[in-house]
């Protein structure tokens, strides 16, 4: 693209810091650039017409990690580590709530977060309830009171045992409004934001940054990445992608599940929505094939998700879906984002681990304040 001395002087010259990825932690890191600098030149690139990794294709959920999840990270990590994670998620929604406020990303607390158990997983179930006053008392400097109850089969699902166990803390988002009131925030705060546009390669400079897209290419002064699922192909930091698939039923008539679930620890979730059911996961069947940057949706999953669905959540209830798609996630053997300086100019904030509504806004502003 050969670009006119208009494009080039109002969108692509003399640029202080430039972001790649719009999703949470990019967009975030641009608010919070421009509050700390208020004259700077900040533009964002974003390679979908949309936010493409999954920050506009998750389930939104505002969740802290569900306890068959936290009993698992226990094993991998010390009973430090796992605080620290779970203080970062809580923290992290608490900055997305003053930043964007309740109401426009339609911010819904329905109970909690409950997460049931199949009846085939009675180890599970029983590990569970006999750790739960041993996270409760690990987890209580976070949340100041038990984070996990136990709590009846109040939704009648089949095929579960009789007590979920649940997280009065946890909540649901619209995550378009989200993603919506966002973008609105930083472009009013004077950020530039161009779609469409990906970034092929970088090469560092002694005193600046040369971007190359598939269009253009440009200078700025500091590159920051924030692509997540897709960090591999610009970082050698360990980032694998991992793509989760979704459907949404069309609307259900007298619909009375409220609330987010999580179900075979963690690797399903659904939540209702517009009288609707949205359901997630099942990267679990296939980690191998999952573990891709292609978008798409498989018979596998698909499958399973239906079979869950109708046998389990809704089994003497019509209905029909409605869509389906994907996002991809970025995940790593450590559940700690990364956040760090690669280079003179260049800084990265990726590793979201499936909890980027949870921390995307934090790991956003800790990118940011790496120029303090």
């Amino acid at each position: 693209m050969n670009l006119c001395y208009w494009e080039y002087k109002s969108w692509l010259s003399n640029i202080d810091f430039t972001i790649v990825g719009s999703g949470i932690v990019g967009l975030n890191c641009a608010f919070h650039l421009k509050k700390q600098f208020p004259k700077a030149k900040i533009l964002v690139l974003e390679r979908g017409v949309f936010p493409q990794g999954a920050s506009t294709k998750n389930a939104g959920f505002a969740c802290f990690g569900s306890m068959s999840e936290v009993l698992s990270d226990l094993k991998q990590h010390s009973e430090e580590e796992v605080c620290q994670l779970v203080q970062k998620r809580w923290e992290g929604i608490q900055l997305l709530r003053e930043t964007l406020g309740d109401h426009p990303m339609d911010y819904q607390n329905y109970g909690g977060g409950h997460e049931i158990f199949l009846k085939d997983q009675l180890h599970l179930y029983e590990d569970c309830l006999e750790n739960l006053n041993r996270v409760n008392t690990l987890l209580n400097s976070v949340f100041g009171k038990d984070a996990f109850l136990v709590h009846p089969n109040s939704f009648k699902f089949k095929g579960v045992h009789e007590n979920y166990i649940t997280n009065p803390f946890e909540s649901q988002i619209n995550t378009g409004k989200m993603m919506k009131a966002l973008v609105a925030k930083v472009q009013n705060s004077g950020v530039i934001i161009l779609n469409a546009i990906g970034v092929d390669s970088y090469q560092e400079n002694i005193d600046h940054v040369v971007v190359k897209t598939g269009q253009f290419e440009f200078k700025t002064n500091k590159l920051f990445i924030a692509t997540n699922g897709f960090a591999s192909q610009l970082i050698g930091e360990t980032v694998k992608p991992a793509r989760a698939q979704v459907l949404i039923t069309k609307p259900i008539e007298n619909l009375s599940i409220k609330g987010t679930f999580h179900l075979d620890e963690g690797y399903y979730y659904f939540r209702n929505i517009d009288n609707r059911i949205l359901l997630g996961g099942g990267r679990n069947l296939d980690f191998q094939g999952e573990e891709t940057t292609s978008f798409g949706e498989t018979n596998l999953i698909q499958n399973r998700l239906e079979e869950i669905l109708r046998t389990i959540i809704l089994p003497n209830t019509p209905m029909e879906i409605d869509l389906r798609w994907s996002g991809i996630m970025g995940m790593g053997n450590q559940k700690k984002p990364i956040v760090k300086q690669l280079a003179n100019n260049v800084y990265c904030g990726v590793r979201m681990g499936g909890m980027g509504i949870a921390i995307g806004s934090l790991v956003g502003k800790e990118l940011a304040n790496l120029l303090k």
